[in-house]
């Protein structure tokens, strides 16, 4: 079983317990803080479940490169929990929320280095008016957009997640009966540019299917549009081909209960398929595993 979202290990917790001694799982995660803390839990679980527990390999990678670390048709099940985690949310030094001031930084992957990955800040104040606009229209679906940035570009130099949130909130103030804060889909927007991850989210539902084998099921959970209208063209192209049965004929939401327990999920939309036995020739040949785990 992988898990191609690591973060805390919640879902990867539930999953071990139910994996027996027999069972494998596979982690992916690209924050080495989260990789960290979910390596600590799961070893403690491990030492709890005794000679029940599962072998546990962790792989602090984006989950995109898994075509480099799984054989084809090796996997009984995978799990996607897609977008920021609690634990950076939460964390103002990492630059995801306005709720907290902190550096513009956003990337997911600290070690990453700026020329392959730039901040926020360097996006904000390095982009021009209209990469800006094109920026936010895209990946945060804000109606707005030339607006703020051009809000942003009269603002700079802007170094700080609160003075960011300030100017947006200024130049497009929350619309009545608006549930969330104006400088919501900018955030989004600079989050995912950032780190990339529609392209991300892309490689893994492409390389799924090689992955998987028969009978084997892909779980996903996405947050917004971009990210649940990449997952459902492909499950529905893929059911085209005879590649997945989907499960999931509308995607799956939190109820009022948990809602109540986590406000968070009120946004996450689960769809799930079943991997049929349909031959995707030769596209799966080549990959390497490159596997090294702990107990």
């Amino acid at each position: 079983m992988v898990d191609c979202t690591l973060g805390l290990a919640g879902h990867a917790s539930a999953i071990a317990k139910l994996l027996g001694s027999n069972g494998h799982l596979i982690g992916f995660d690209q924050d080495p803080e989260a990789l960290d803390i979910a390596k600590g839990k799961l070893e403690q679980l491990c030492g709890e479940l005794g000679s029940q527990a599962p072998k546990v390999t962790l792989i602090g990678e984006a989950f995109s490169s898994i075509t480099r670390h799984l054989e084809p048709a090796s996997i009984d099940g995978l799990l996607a929990d897609f977008g920021v985690s609690s634990m950076q949310l939460d964390e103002p030094s990492r630059g995801f929320s306005f709720m907290a001031d902190g550096p513009l930084n956003m990337r997911m992957d600290s070690r990453t280095a700026s020329r392959t990955s730039p901040t926020a800040e360097q996006v904000v104040n390095e982009a021009n008016e209209r990469e800006l606009a094109d920026l936010i229209y895209e990946y945060g679906e804000e109606r707005r957009s030339r607006r703020i940035a051009r809000a942003i570009v009269r603002g700079r130099p802007v170094t700080s997640t609160g003075q960011l949130a300030r100017i947006v909130a200024s130049a497009a103030p929350a619309m009545k009966q608006a549930h969330i804060h104006p400088a919501t889909r900018t955030f989004q927007a600079l989050r995912i540019y950032v780190n990339r991850e529609l392209d991300e989210i892309r490689s893994l539902m492409e390389a799924a299917p090689r992955l998987l084998k028969p009978s084997a099921r892909l779980a996903v959970i996405s947050f917004h549009s971009l990210e649940d209208r990449i997952v459902k063209d492909s499950l529905r192209e893929g059911a085209k081909l005879g590649v997945w049965e989907i499960l999931t004929k509308k995607p799956v939401t939190a109820g009022e209960e948990e809602l109540d327990r986590n406000p968070r999920s009120r946004s996450a939309k689960l769809r799930a398929a079943e991997r049929q036995s349909s031959v995707l020739g030769q596209q799966g040949k080549g990959f390497r595993v490159e596997q090294s785990g702990h107990r």
